[in-house]
């Protein structure tokens, strides 16, 4: 117990180094302000990862349904993303970031669920399922991170005013993607996984916030990812997935994508510590949303975004700003 206590004790005190004694940091990221571009600067890193995804496939000439191929990509990815996460850790506490005994369990649930199950329920989903309705399913993830913070693990009250933004937020995204909802009936190995991906999420959200207490965010998050990549890369491999055909470009392209949930969830883990659930996830709802507007531009897809997805956005923007709005007194009790 006394280990422990001095691993905590030793992690803390390079989280309070690395951010000049804590208080800058969580200032900022406690602050209307500085959680609203932190967040949105996170969504706009993964909605840019939707186009990327699909322009990698295609230097790679990988065919969509090939989900172990793309298990085999994605844990590379998240591989690079994990060195990638450590070594901007490292170098802004110039110390090598390693895992404590204490870190280790840590950093196999939150791998477990926001690496390992989320993406292997993802993929496997996706490729029995639409995009629409993969797209609209996996933004429900804001609901299963409230709901398990607040049922399960007690972290923060479940309110009506938590619900309802988190309702009108989750209309904007059923608006966006209206067109293609229609047609098919539900299907337990593509909706249903992708479904389970949701869940997944959320419980990654609620542990994230839990098991964060007394360790360093980044470092949390680098290993998961290290962890959760090899475990992914090895089970496509097994499971025949290969890729190959790597031009500079579509290594430039994996790289990017590694970047992105480097950056993007490392960012996130850091909200997720210093704030409430409820008031980090609900911007998850922007992702598809800049994901639209990103493949419009990046894609080509000049239709994807006229009208009724600026009514989505307005929708996704109302949602956040009833979730947050008023949460002085919810934070100082988080």
């Amino acid at each position: 117990m006394s280990e422990d206590n001095e691993d905590n004790e030793e992690n803390e005190d390079n989280i309070v180094r690395s951010t000049e004694k804590g208080g800058r940091l969580k200032s900022f990221v406690t602050s209307p302000f500085g959680l609203c571009v932190t967040a949105l600067f996170c969504c706009m890193l993964w909605g840019s990862a939707f186009s990327g995804v699909k322009v990698g496939y295609k230097a790679l000439s990988m065919d969509s349904s090939d989900w172990a191929g793309q298990m085999v990509f994605a844990g590379i990815r998240f591989f690079i993303a994990g060195l990638m996460a450590i070594a901007a850790g490292s170098i802004s506490r110039r110390k090598l970031l390693l895992p404590t005994k204490s870190s280790i369990p840590k950093i196999g649930i939150i791998s477990f669920f926001q690496t390992i199950a989320q993406y292997f329920f993802y993929y496997i989903g996706l490729a029995h399922t639409t995009g629409v309705k993969a797209a609209v399913i996996v933004a429900a993830n804001v609901f299963a991170a409230i709901l398990i913070s607040a049922l399960l693990f007690k972290m923060e009250k479940l309110t009506l005013r938590k619900i309802t933004g988190c309702v009108i937020g989750f209309g904007g995204i059923i608006l966006i993607n209206i067109g293609g909802l229609g047609g098919q009936s539900f299907n337990l190995l593509g909706d249903g996984f992708i479904f389970l991906c949701t869940i997944a999420s959320g419980f990654s959200s609620a542990f994230m916030k839990k098991l964060s207490g007394g360790e360093d965010p980044v470092m949390l998050s680098g290993y998961q990812f290290m962890f959760g990549g090899a475990v992914m890369w090895l089970f496509g491999a097994v499971c025949g997935g290969k890729i190959g055909g790597f031009t500079l470009f579509s290594a430039g392209m994996l790289i990017y994508l590694a970047f992105v949930s480097a950056a993007a969830y490392s960012l996130w883990a850091v909200l997720l510590k210093f704030n409430p659930v409820s008031k980090v996830a609900v911007y998850g709802l922007m992702n598809p949303v800049c994901g639209v507007i990103i493949s419009a531009i990046v894609l080509d897809e000049g239709g994807a975004f006229g009208l009724k997805g600026v009514c989505a956005l307005a929708m996704v923007c109302i949602g956040i700003y009833i979730v947050n709005r008023n949460g002085s007194n919810e934070r100082k009790n988080s």
